[in-house]
């Protein structure tokens, strides 16, 4: 059943995408380049683009930067998440500061390190930590909370080691959680990522897709954009394959959904 799950998500996915493109490339014949190029000169440039060493560095100057976020602000968010879930105290006066925080728009944060630092590194490295870490904290916090107290307290009577306890239930009960806030934060650390390296930046896919608009380049732009979305997609299926392994002890009919 799983299995015929996966090939119908891939056969929908192929579907779709395909029937965006028979689209576009209808739009093409009738449209100028600039605004709608076919869709053999986009794969063209993505080709080129991926073949060719100085493009391949901002590429993965663009992955390096979205992974080195969403690390720093997993860490912080199972601190803060351990923090509030200890001390409801806590949890009252710094969960407003986290739905605060939440709110502001990414293109806010990018003035604001503008503002703040002098190093374009640091500035986005600050961008993708206060831009991740509030969905981080509460999707960790979650997933903390969601933990039977009626089984937790079933497992303490069998008087455990920590390293027992955390391995059979705690791991088992927070995974799912944190695996999922992973893969939802890849994508919106991918958009987060392009906003902040298109001020100041002098690398990377989101200052390649500025030099694209100014050269009135659509192609470019999309076969750039296109290496984002390969860079996610690519990193959600190795999140996916993780998780499959990691919960491989549920039953198939639970995975599958």
């Amino acid at each position: 059943m799983t299995g015929a799950l996966s090939r119908n998500r891939v056969l929908q996915f192929i579907v779709g995408t395909a029937g965006v493109a028979i689209l576009w490339q209808i739009a093409s014949l009738f449209f100028p380049d600039y605004l709608f190029p076919s869709i053999p000169q986009i794969v063209t440039r993505f080709v080129e683009i991926a073949t060719t060493a100085s493009t391949q560095v901002d590429v993965l100057t663009t992955a390096a930067r979205i992974l080195a976020g969403l690390v720093g602000a997993f860490l912080c968010g199972v601190v803060l998440a351990l923090v509030l879930n200890k001390s409801r105290a806590v949890e009252a006066y710094l969960t407003p500061v986290l739905v605060l925080l939440q709110g502001i728009p990414a293109l806010s944060w990018v003035v604001i390190a503008v503002i703040w630092f002098h190093g374009t590194e640091f500035r986005i490295f600050f961008i993708m930590l206060v831009t991740t870490l509030p969905a981080f904290t509460f999707q960790i916090l979650d997933a903390v909370r969601s933990m039977s107290k009626d089984l937790f307290e079933m497992t303490i009577a069998f008087r455990p080691t920590r390293w027992t306890l955390f391995r059979v239930l705690v791991l088992p009960t927070v995974v799912p959680g944190i695996l999922t806030a992973w893969k939802v934060n890849i994508g919106n650390a991918s958009r987060v990522v392009v906003v902040a390296e298109l001020v100041g930046a002098t690398g990377g896919v989101g200052y390649e897709l500025l030099r694209q608009q100014q050269l009135f380049d659509m192609a470019g732009a999309l076969a750039w954009t296109l290496q984002l979305v390969a860079f996610v997609l690519v990193f959600q299926g190795l999140v996916s394959a993780i998780e499959a392994w990691a919960l491989r002890w549920r039953p198939k009919s639970e995975r599958a959904i």
